[in-house]
């Protein structure tokens, strides 16, 4: 049994009486081992399985731990746990309930966003700085969304952003026409999930019996209200405040820090025995760590007792030395690649590492930075797709329609709400069967001076600019061709569009789907305009051999999504894995190429952490940006107890490209690996400094 299999310190957390638990689990404590003992000792103490929740940060986690359950308890048991992320958990329960629920990703609500924002004038009004971009302020509103619990937007742009009270009213406004326009079109975000969770909890019991929360120490205000929300009337945190490293998505380390004081009952345990890391790892972690402030004491404890190697100092003269060094020393290696990690805090630093390593031939995977499911080509497929199963996703459509050269996100907007008006709300038949007594069917736009709205809507164009290009007569008479900015080569796409979406219309097969929209005249004039900038020289010619390259890769992840889709027989159970499950898939083999926090709860064999230079790690321009000190030494933590036997901490003193000098990172210093000298004590005094401001 798997409570059979715990040391003291986890049984007595796995079996506490108490109703409110925190673990505090550091790196290699075996928190899951712990998660695993409770759900046992809830299943044994004659808690139904379903009255039982389980929320973690990445399905991943969620689904090992329900394995680990099922070896023990059978699969039907463990599979009636409710278990997941904080989103998954959500959206089941929303369509449970019958709610509308068309999940979006935050780079397609983007585009929406931008499609209300483009709209906007801000040249009224006299101000010394610039407004910010629509990218940007969603990414705020974003932000807002997870972190602030009282105030309204309007109010909170005012308050933590006092030199943009000139623009607040443009700002909420835009906030509030896209909200309009989401629930206009059932679209939700993974914030929205969370936020329509928490007023159903409200206002029902859901019938858990004890919920267990797996990484605690990254929960947000928003998570930590829909906690509340939920009233569990036990509850069971795992976390660990040293490995808090999600400031930048509003994860609040006073969360984890007031639970004892929040539950005046709470029992906290502590897990002490490391069973990851060897004695000379653990040691420099904790070294280094210990900088910041303690929020629970805690003694690590090594139990790996075999002869081990200490962490090595690599020190490079020029940045571009250490990536082609550090490719070499993978190569000259015994250790299987797969058991290999190469940690970075920047893209900059993979991008090197991985250059490095493909000039010897060196397999690798990269996680962290563009992953398969953030490449543009990918993201095409599906958007087309979604427009299959549902004509009324906006989104997809503007997404598409933005690879027309000329298209931007406001007009894609325009030309979607007017294919819409001649279906009377379908623009299936807005396109095939299209109400031409509708001579007109472009949205006139608002005028409001005071919230940067102004009519720039011109004349309906002449579609007789169209005769030669070869269009279907009954496309030809489609009023949407009169659109003023509609240009030869936006109409084609178009027409290849109409005659793609019709000709996939009412097949069933997802692999069949996904293989005639990548084979199609619009994915291969979609492809080649990727392709074309990929391959593009800083004088403007494009690189052929680079293009073709690039054309190569773009069929190889089509060839890759076909795989994907064979297991499915039905489109939404198709692409509900493709956009809630595709930040947990993998694709390659070899060397392991990880962001800081791409690697959370991962560990290896041999670790390399690289670029451990002043600027950059820790990145000085992001804790400019509301990031701390303290939160980059986490990072710092969290990298380097991703080693279980052998790790290398490595800097460069020069970029010659750049011309930039280095000094050692910090935390090279307070790991005791450079001595502490002038420079050292200048840069601890130049931080004091900004802390006293």
């Amino acid at each position: 049994m798997p409570l059979s299999r715990l040391n003291e310190q986890q049984y007595k957390a796995a079996t506490s009486n108490s109703s409110k638990n925190l673990i505090i689990a550091s790196a290699g404590t075996g928190k899951t081992s712990t998660i695993v003992g409770r759900i046992a000792y809830l299943l044994n103490s004659n808690i139904k399985p379903e009255e039982i929740l389980l929320l973690t940060f990445t399905n991943k986690a969620a689904a090992e731990m329900v394995s680990r359950v099922a070896e023990f308890f059978g699969k039907d048991v463990a599979s009636s746990i409710d278990a997941g992320t904080f989103h998954a958990v959500s959206y089941r329960w929303l369509k449970k309930q019958n709610k509308k629920v068309i999940l979006k990703q935050q780079r397609e609500l983007k585009t929406l966003f931008r499609s209300v924002f483009e709209k906007r004038s801000f040249e009224h009004i006299d101000a010394d700085i610039a407004p910010y971009g629509g990218n940007y302020l969603y990414d705020i509103y974003s932000f807002y969304q997870n972190t602030e619990l009282s105030l309204n937007f309007e109010d909170w742009i005012i308050l933590t952003y006092p030199e943009h009270e000139l623009f607040s009213l443009i700002y909420a406004d835009v906030i509030d026409e896209f909200e309009a326009l989401k629930s206009e079109y059932g679209f939700v975000n993974f914030n929205d999930l969370l936020l329509n969770f928490r007023e159903l909890c409200k206002n029902s019991d859901l019938g858990y019996k004890e919920l267990l929360v797996d990484e605690y120490q990254d929960t947000n205000a928003l998570q930590g209200t829909l906690i509340d929300a939920m009233k569990p009337p036990s509850l069971f945190c795992v976390g660990d405040y040293d490995q808090s490293i999600y400031a930048f998505n509003g994860a609040d380390i006073s969360i984890i820090g007031s639970f004892a004081t929040k539950y005046p009952d709470a029992i906290v345990h502590t897990l002490t025995k490391n069973y990851r890391s060897t004695l000379p790892i653990l040691s420099l972690a904790t070294k280094v760590i210990e900088y910041n402030e303690r929020i629970y004491p805690k003694n690590l404890e090594v139990t790996r007792i075999e002869v081990s190697k200490a962490p090595t100092l690599l020190a490079f003269d020029e940045l571009f030395d250490q990536y082609h060094a550090i490719a070499a020393k993978i190569r000259d290696t015994q250790t299987p690649h797969e058991d290999i990690a190469v940690i970075f805090r920047n893209n900059s630093s993979a991008d090197g590492i991985e250059v490095g390593l493909r000039e010897l031939d060196i397999a690798c995977k990269r996680k962290g930075g563009t992953s398969f499911f953030d490449s543009k080509e990918i993201k095409a497929v599906l958007d087309f797709y979604t427009l299959l199963i549902n004509e009324s996703d906006m989104m997809a459509f503007i997404h598409l329609f933005e690879f027309a050269r000329g298209i931007g996100s406001a007009m894609s907007k325009e030309l979607y709400i007017a294919l819409k008006t001649l279906g009377h709300g379908s623009i299936f038949y807005g396109l095939y069967a299209p109400d031409e007594s509708i001579k007109n069917p472009f949205e006139k736009r608002k005028l409001n001076r005071q919230l940067g709205l102004f009519d720039e809507f011109l004349e309906l164009g002449a579609v007789g600019k169209f005769a030669k290009l070869g269009f279907t007569p009954k496309f030809m008479k489609n009023p949407i061709l009169k659109h003023p900015r509609l240009s030869k080569d936006n109409a084609s796409f178009l027409h290849d569009f109409y005659l793609l979406y019709k000709d996939l219309k009412g097949i069933k097969q997802p692999k069949t789907i996904v293989k005639k929209i990548a084979t199609s005249a619009m994915f291969k004039y979609i492809f080649e305009i990727l392709s074309n900038k990929r391959a593009q020289l800083k004088d403007g010619s494009v690189d052929e051999k680079q293009k073709k390259e690039s054309l190569s890769r773009i069929a190889r992840k089509m060839m890759l999504l076909e795989e994907l889709s064979k297991p499915y027989s039905q489109h939404e159970r198709f692409l509900n894995a493709m956009i809630l499950g595709s930040s947990d898939l993998t694709q390659g083999e070899g060397v392991n190429l990880l962001s800081v926090h791409a690697s959370k709860g991962l560990e290896y064999k041999e670790v390399y952490v690289i670029d451990l230079m002043d600027g950059r790690f820790p990145n000085r321009k992001l804790m400019q940006r509301g990031g701390s000190l303290d939160e980059e030494r986490r990072l710092f933590y969290v990298s380097v107890t991703r080693a279980k036997d052998i790790l290398y901490l490595s800097f460069a003193k020069y970029d010659k490209i750049k011309k930039i000098n280095f000094m050692p990172s910090q935390f090279l210093y307070e790991a005791g690996l450079v001595p502490k000298d002038e420079a050292y004590r200048a840069l601890v005094l130049k931080e004091m400094d900004k802390e006293e401001d």
